[in-house]
C-alpha cells in the first residue's frame, strides 16, 4: 500500500481495492431449541451382553432473521444406540443445536452453502459436547462424534433435492 493512502499497483500494473468486502460473520447466540435423551436400557431391563452400535443422523436448516444480515441454522442431531446383533434400543438422543448469526460481505449466490457449511462448522464443537455429556450422564460411555463432512452433506442434500424436484417418468 502506498503511504498516502492510496492502493498501490499490482504485480500486472493495475491497481488493488483495498477497499474490497470481506466476509464478516459473528455468532450472535447459539442455543439448545430442543433436547431429548431416553434410556431405553434401563426402562425395558434388556438382559444379556450389551455390545452399543452407535448411528448419527444429522439434518440441517436456514432461515433469514427480522433484522438485515442475520440468520438462524438449527443443526440437529439424532443419535441412536441399538444392541449389535439385535434389534433392542438402547438409548435415542435427539439435539436440535441453533445459532444466530450476522453475515455480511458473502454474494448472494453463496450464502446457501455458506449458511448450511461454514455456520455448522461453528456450532459443531459445542453440539458434540452436548451429546457426550447427555451421554454419559445417561449412564452410558460418552458418545464423542466424529466430525461431520459438512460440505458432503450439503452435496447431498442438493442432489436429493434435485432428485425429488425431477417430475415421476411413466414406465413405457
Amino acid at each position: 500500500m502506498a503511504e498516502n493512502g492510496e492502493s498501490a499497483p499490482a504485480a500486472n500494473g493495475e491497481a488493488t481495492n483495498p477497499q474490497q468486502t470481506q466476509v464478516q460473520m459473528r455468532i450472535l447466540a447459539q442455543f439448545i431449541r430442543d433436547l431429548s435423551f431416553e434410556n431405553i436400557l434401563s426402562q425395558k431391563g434388556i438382559t444379556g451382553e450389551v455390545k452399543p452400535q452407535i448411528q448419527v443422523q444429522v439434518a440441517l436448516d436456514a432461515k433469514k432473521r427480522g433484522a438485515p444480515n442475520n440468520y438462524e441454522v438449527s443443526t440437529k442431531y439424532t443419535v441412536t444406540s441399538k444392541n449389535q446383533g439385535g434389534d433392542d434400543t438402547l438409548f435415542m438422543l435427539e439435539l436440535d443445536y441453533a445459532g444466530l448469526f450476522h453475515i455480511e460481505g458473502v454474494p448472494e449466490e453463496q450464502l446457501h452453502p455458506f449458511l448450511m457449511i461454514e455456520c455448522p462448522r461453528m456450532l459443531f464443537p459445542f453440539a458434540r459436547r452436548i451429546v457426550s455429556d447427555m451421554t454419559r450422564d445417561g449412564g452410558f460411555p460418552p458418545v464423542n462424534l466424529d466430525t461431520v463432512d459438512f460440505v458432503t452433506l450439503y452435496r447431498q442434500q442438493l442432489a436429493l433435492r434435485a432428485q425429488q424436484q425431477q417430475p415421476e417418468q411413466q414406465p413405457s
